[in-house]
């Protein structure tokens, strides 16, 4: 046990922990040149293609220092905000993290909040400084705002390039010398953490475990603390970059992967403790804290037919991703759907490509909203998670709306731009640091319900990509809030239903119906879209009907001939206006999103 290592890779977006992963598996000669692929640890091909980690992947090193065999677990973590859940489950299984920072861009929001999640777990930190072949590359700099921003020392920091491979072997010896050991009892009854869980076709449930005390043996018959379950264990394998290597014991301080044969995917929880059935241990390893999903969507099938495939696919997805959360709901223009929770904007939207991708299903979804608290006159609470469920106004005392904590990182060039945005997004300002002479570090309390839209996008762009943003929820405040109605042909489309604040709603309406009506399809017959407060229309737009000649084949003659077949066609637009109904595609449901 002396000579296992288990740490995980942590850092703000697109500073280089996949390549930097692929170096050190590399190095530690796991897998051939030939063999070795771009972003090893990315497993799904929406990972390759966006560029970033969405699943944390763990993986089983064995390396040689001075004649001496060691064992490295490895997990690679997401680095968006909206993936931090992935970096706490990661973080709760390791003794020591790599920190990696970036050499041209220096400490970033994600990068400061990471640490605090690995101080909490009272991890061994190894400040790392990534990309020291870039010509804009400062590592003195960088180690010197480690110091300033994080607080810790950052004067034996690691220089390597994980693109050219420089420093990779003094890394992979400092892991070995300043992480430690694991601790447990190897003699103590089994108690392993899932830390992870994904479905195999196969194999069904898998459970990535490490354990602490004792050891998990084939064909041990085991407990799952949480619902108090008992199965046998068929097989037990250890992670590995390309292939799978069985065992016959994962023992104390040790990570693997355990096969209980299980069909059903809610047996297997993420943060559940495993033990022996016959002797348990008393405690389990940690009380583990669910994933709080902060922003909610409805997701429905395209054919209705689907929607029995839709919750199989949710199942399954679920035990891969242990933060999504979702209960079946109707909408009148949808039918039948889920709502869903998420972490964020850009876990909604890997969700629903992967829910497409992997289990082949056409989907459509609703704008994203919050959770709101609604008190009602009679003193009773009730969580809102869909807009249209809001009830009538004369019921309600006050709306309560989640606020959070922002932490901007910005360079000081667009240090205006930026406190205007953030100022048009309602947010106050707490807080605001200068790193060094150039970076600016500022602290906002902002509605949730302003961020889930499309501030990050706005960031970026007025930022030129610079700015980097990270967020965590502190409490509900009392907020001035409506709930602005679309209806489309006279009839009220709950799908399009948002909460906004009572004195943007009236602008808000206008620019609403204005991209409405450049989405909807032209119809035979004029479409009205209006936005509505309670019974009272505060905006409203029209989409022309597609005109048809029926005086074409009147060459001539008298112009009453003309009149009674325009008349003719006025009435019968008139009747198919009463029975027509209006298809809004998918686009019309995101233009809540678009409110400029």
């Amino acid at each position: 046990m002396k000579n296992i290592r288990n740490f995980s890779i942590i850092a703000h977006i697109d500073h280089g922990k996949s390549t930097l992963a692929d170096r050190i598996i590399q190095e530690c000669g796991s897998v051939s040149d030939r063999e070795l692929g771009k972003q090893m640890m990315d497993t799904m091909d929406i990972e390759k293609e966006r560029g970033i980690t969405i699943k944390a992947q763990s993986v089983r090193l064995d390396y040689v220092k001075d004649g001496e065999h060691y064992i490295l677990n490895l997990i690679d973590t997401p680095g968006h905000v909206d993936f931090s859940y992935e970096v706490s489950k990661s973080l709760a299984s390791s003794d020591g993290a790599l920190l990696i920072v970036d050499a041209a861009q220096g400490v970033e929001a994600q990068t400061i909040a990471n640490v605090y999640l690995a101080l909490e777990n009272n991890l061994t930190l190894i400040p790392v400084i990534n990309k020291i072949d870039l010509p804009a590359a400062d590592p003195v700099k960088v180690a010197e705002e480690i110091e300033t921003s994080i607080g810790i020392d950052a004067t034996d920091a690691c220089l390597v390039s994980a693109k050219t491979g420089v420093g990779i072997r003094e890394l992979i010896d400092a892991i070995v010398e300043r992480i430690p050991a694991p601790v447990g009892d190897t003699n103590a009854t089994t108690k392993a953490i899932i830390y992870d869980s994904w479905f195999d076709s196969y194999l069904g449930a898998l459970a990535l475990v490490r354990v602490f005390d004792g050891e998990i043996k084939m064909n041990q018959l085991v407990r799952l603390m949480s619902n108090g379950e008992e199965h046998h264990v068929l097989d037990l394998m250890y992670p590995h970059p390309l292939k799978r290597k069985k065992t016959t014991a994962i023992k104390t301080g040790e990570i693997g992967i355990v096969v209980l044969g299980l069909k059903e995917v809610h047996v297997v929880n993420v943060g559940d403790t495993i033990t022996d059935a016959k002797k348990p241990t008393a405690e389990p390893v940690v009380k583990y804290e669910p994933a709080k999903p902060f922003v909610f969507a409805g997701i429905y099938p395209i054919d209705t037919d689907d929607f029995e495939n839709l919750r199989d696919a949710l199942d399954k997805l679920r035990l891969n991703d242990s933060s999504l959360s979702y209960s079946p709901e109707t909408s009148l223009a949808l039918g039948f759907g889920f709502r869903v929770g998420f972490l964020g904007m850009l876990h909604m939207e890997v969700v629903k490509e992967r829910l497409e991708r992997e289990f082949n299903l056409d989907l459509i979804a609703s704008a994203p909203s919050v959770i709101y608290q609604v008190y009602l006159n009679n003193g009773e609470k009730i969580d809102v998670h869909n807009p249209s469920e809001l009830p009538e106004v004369n019921h309600i005392d006050r709306i309560e709306e989640p606020y959070i904590k922002a932490t901007v990182i910005t360079p000081s060039e667009y240090l205006g731009n930026i406190i205007t945005l953030l100022i048009s997004k309602r947010g106050t300002q707490t807080k605001m640091t200068y790193l060094n002479q150039d970076r600016v570090m500022l602290e906002y309390e902002v509605p949730m319900n302003e961020i889930v839209m499309d501030f990050y996008d706005k960031l970026k762009s007025i930022s030129k990509g610079y700015a980097s943003f990270d967020y965590e929820p502190i409490e509900f405040r009392v907020g001035d809030l409506v709930k602005l109605d679309i209806k489309v042909a006279g009839e009220a489309v709950d799908a399009l239903s948002i909460v906004v604040p009572r004195n943007q709603a009236l602008s808000r309406g206008r620019v609403l119906v204005k991209n409405m009506k450049e989405i909807i399809p032209r119809q035979l017959f004029e479409v009205a879209v209006q936005a509505s407060l309670g019974s009272q229309i505060i905006a409203r737009e029209t989409v022309k009907s597609m005109g048809k000649n029926v005086t074409a084949k009147c060459y001539g003659g008298d112009i009453t001939r003309k009149r009674k077949l325009l008349e003719k066609q006025k009435a019968g637009k008139k009747r198919m206006k009463s029975i027509g109904k209006v298809q809004l595609p998918q686009e019309a449901f995101m233009s809540v999103l678009k409110m400029d």
